[in-house]
């Protein structure tokens, strides 16, 4: 497993840019490789990736959320393997920090070779800040889900 981490600071309120990556659907719009995002229902995504010339398509299931704080997620099905969180702190009222941080688990020769040189890396920096240029951009979220989900157990 490698670990990724990238924070960014965005210039919207803390609400603003949590419920914006509340819009999962909306993920192709700033994720480099990611096709489609489908929300199934409140805790389960179906994905489809193409990065690299190789299609993935797996499940996520959102394990813990906490409006303006945090959503952590862990991948259900299919070959890719993740898990992960991204926190969201206050700055001020009008500046946010959005923390990410991955655990990938790279599957195949090719995607184990992109992750030795730093690829997967690049990519989630890259994300993130597609994700400030695009909350920025917009002036305010697309959409809001403002419900809490606990761990279960």
């Amino acid at each position: 497993m490698s670990t990724v981490k990238e924070a960014v600071e965005v210039e919207v309120p803390v609400g603003t840019a949590y419920n914006q990556w509340t819009q999962f659907e909306q993920f192709p719009q700033f994720m480099e490789g990611v096709e489609e995002v489908r929300q199934l229902d409140e805790r389960h995504n179906h994905w489809t990736t193409k990065i690299g010339g190789m299609e993935r398509e797996f499940d996520t299931e959102i394990v813990d959320q906490l409006p303006d704080e945090r959503i952590t997620w862990r991948t259900t099905t299919g070959d890719t393997r993740q898990k992960g969180t991204v926190r969201f702190q206050r700055i001020d009222d009008t500046h946010t920090r959005v923390e990410l941080v991955m655990d990938i688990e790279p599957s195949g020769a090719a995607e184990k070779a992109g992750d030795m040189l730093g690829m997967i890396d690049r990519r989630v920096k890259g994300d993130m800040q597609r994700f400030k240029e695009y909350i920025e951009s917009r002036g305010g979220e697309s959409g809001a889900w403002r419900g809490r989900i606990k761990p279960e157990g």
